[in-house]
């Protein structure tokens, strides 16, 4: 049984990584790429097709990161491409209203009741900056309560880093996730002044933590009791658990939904949307302004829309969600067999392996060694599309069995 090793040089990763960081901040234009808690030089990717990403000297990877959560239908699904190819052919931004924006509007208004009117924006940390804002206008107040370790995008008031003005975190809250106890006391201790709660139904950005039995509809009546706009960030979760999004699987409904990811098709995308009174507030109707030159652009559109005829006439929620349980439950079994201190959460097509950073840091690169490519952190989500199937799964069980051992480093 192999050992887990310390990261092993990987010379032409390295050789295209020193040039990057000659002209790239870090050498990546996103920092979890840059390999950072993991070690050694990241990968460099020429082309994927399904489950698989191709590195630049030839080395083949069963994908788990798949771009951290867009590629529900895989790499280069053919149908979504000539999807793009076909808007491709007409042209590739307007600045101008394009009759595929009501169609895809349309289908994610049916796929999540909740969302009446909506917004599209090219990312989703723009949709978060636009929910928030409306739901300030609406109500006229001030606070944002949000919940330690999510993610909702690189807004100012939604980071504690550097460059980050202490006035612009004033009116940002923060409660411990599954906590209501300790939210409800923010909401009535700024119950004058609270104008949103925002919340990922599921949290993917502490690895994947799943929602107390009661916590997203306990969070809808704080929310009711203290006149305060429920937001739910659905950017990772939309159209990954079934067909709408998380709230339909909980049945918890918030007032504003933020979606982005799968509902591009794999090209950048955002929307937010909700009641018809909170959205009609938007410019050009009212005066709460958003803007966007690629807002809408009719790649995505296409994309998504064929995404979302391919989702919604193929069902593929039950296939992926056997095949998860499956890499997940397979996974367990062996870390408990074995003694080894790491956790595997999962839900849907979701999941995540939670341990210390040592452990984490060498048993990704064990894996990649063995062809297997985890997202690059174990505070980020891992996915599976509809391109995987079993001899992927039995693949990464065989490669999981390879290399861990019962007594790796567990810290």
């Amino acid at each position: 049984m192999a050992k887990i090793k310390d990261p092993t040089p990987l010379t032409l990763d390295h050789k295209f990584f020193a040039e990057a960081k000659r002209y790239l901040v870090g050498g990546v234009n996103s920092p979890v790429r840059s390999f950072k808690d993991v070690g050694g030089a990241p990968v460099f990717i020429k082309s994927a097709r399904g489950s698989k990403l191709y590195s630049e000297d030839g080395r083949e990877f069963i994908d788990y990161c798949m771009a951290f959560g867009p590629l529900i239908l895989g790499h280069g699904h053919p149908e979504v491409a000539g999807a793009i190819k076909e808007a491709l052919n007409n042209g590739t931004v307007f600045g101008a209203p394009t009759k595929s924006e009501t169609m895809l509007a349309a289908a994610i208004s049916n796929a999540i009741p909740s969302i009446e009117r909506l917004r599209f924006t090219t990312s989703g940390t723009e949709a978060v900056m636009t929910a928030i804002r409306l739901a300030r206008a609406y109500t006229g107040k001030e606070k944002l309560i949000r919940f330690t370790g999510s993610y909702h995008g690189h807004a100012d008031y939604l980071l504690d880093c550097h460059g980050v003005p202490e006035g612009f975190k004033k009116h940002t809250l923060t409660a411990p996730y599954n906590d209501l106890e300790k939210t409800s006391a923010l909401a009535e201790r700024y119950k004058g002044n609270a104008a949103a709660v925002i919340v990922e139904p599921v949290a993917g950005n502490m690895g994947l933590v799943l929602p107390g039995r009661n916590f997203l509809k306990g969070l809808r009546e704080i929310c009711d009791r203290y006149k305060i706009i429920l937001i739910f960030d659905e950017v990772i979760t939309g159209f990954r658990l079934c067909y709408g999004g998380a709230q339909n699987l909980f049945n918890a409904v918030p007032d504003m939904t933020c979606l982005g990811k799968i509902i591009g098709g794999g090209l950048p995308a955002g929307a937010v949307g909700g009641h018809r009174e909170i959205m009609k507030l938007l410019a050009p109707e009212e005066e709460v302004y958003q803007a966007g030159t690629f807002s809408g652009n009719p790649l995505t559109i296409n994309a998504g829309l064929e995404t979302l005829k391919i989702l919604l006439k193929d069902d593929p929620y039950g296939r992926l969600e056997d095949l998860t349980t499956r890499l997940c439950e397979g996974i367990a079994e062996q870390v408990k067999i074995r003694g080894i201190k790491l956790k595997v959460n999962f839900i849907a097509s979701m999941f995540s392996i939670s341990c210390g950073a040592k452990l984490f840091r060498k048993l990704y690169h064990a894996l990649l060694e063995e062809g297997v490519y985890l997202s690059p952190s174990n505070l980020e989500t891992n996915f599976i599309s509809t391109a995987h199937d079993d001899k992927d799964i039995d693949k990464t069980l065989k490669a999981f069995n390879k290399v861990l051992i019962p007594n790796v480093e567990t810290s």
